[in-house]
């Protein structure tokens, strides 16, 4: 994906100088925190940092999937560390980022993905699973931008959102909760952390990941429904998700914060 340096011309009166060099898309060098890096959509993400050479730290609480996905990245010629981690634990979390820094010197970009869900309807899910939900997928992001904007030199941070902050999707109401809040925590942080450190969202759509294959099997109901409504005519790919990230973190996206890239293949403005 990455893309070599090339020149833009400035015809204006502007003080900007004639010419400006610069490499649009690329994560050659850099290197970046996947924090739910190690499945699914966080998985794809950290495999593109990879395949773009950046060095990557794959992470998640599970220690399996964490040392799976770091040999995945040195066989796509990245450099990685392994590191376990908890975002509802601040000590896991400032272990993380001091040992990403003592690996490689620095932290560029923080991938927020981490993962919990509660499936159960308004009427029926529990005090405990609404804050198990809150507190990994909305405080837990949190937790861990404050950790990086602290201890390291951050200067990008990405967070994934959801559609189903958006639409109105059944037995979801507390994952929903979540990531409606990092709709509006996106914007805070944008403003607040500025202009040293960016901060952006992608907002997938329908993806088929190991956990949503069964949901999103081809000639189910909810397979045909996507399908009759995405432009793209396809249930979405981790990969998909993986370029909007990879784009967000790069030098190309240097004038953009406090946007959320919905990638859902024509999903949401198809009105019918």
């Amino acid at each position: 994906m990455a893309v070599g340096a090339y020149r833009v011309a400035v015809s204006d009166e502007q003080s900007t100088p004639a010419a400006v060099d610069y490499e649009p898309i690329s994560a050659e060098g850099s290197t970046v925190v996947v924090v739910g890096g190690t499945s699914g959509i966080g998985r794809a993400i950290s495999l593109a940092f990879a395949t773009e050479g950046a060095n990557v730290v794959p992470t998640s609480r599970s220690e399996e999937r964490v040392d799976e996905t770091a040999e995945a990245v040195r066989e796509r010629g990245g450099e990685a560390l392994a590191v376990t981690c908890d975002v509802t634990d601040r000590e896991s979390l400032d272990a993380l980022a001091d040992a990403a820094v003592e690996r490689f010197g620095t932290v560029d970009t923080l991938v927020n993905s981490p993962g919990a869900i509660a499936r159960a309807a308004v009427s029926d899910v529990t005090d405990d699973e609404w804050d198990r939900v809150l507190d990994v997928q909305l405080t837990g992001v949190h937790r861990t931008v404050q950790t990086f904007v602290t201890r390291t030199d951050v200067e990008s941070v990405v967070n994934i959102a959801s559609l189903s902050a958006l639409l109105g999707i059944e037995n979801l109401a507390a994952y929903s909760a979540a990531k409606g809040g990092i709709d509006g925590y996106t914007h805070a942080a944008a403003k607040d952390l500025g202009p040293d450190v960016r901060v952006n969202a992608v907002r997938p759509g329908f993806v088929s990941t190991p956990q949503t294959a069964d949901a999103y099997a081809e000639g189910s109901h909810r397979y045909e429904r996507i399908l009759d409504r995405a432009s793209i005519g396809r249930i979405g790919r981790p990969e998909d998700i993986a370029g909007a990230v990879v784009y967000l973190s790069s030098p190309a996206a240097s004038y953009v914060t406090g946007e959320t890239i919905t990638v859902d293949g024509g999903f949401t403005p198809s009105a019918f």
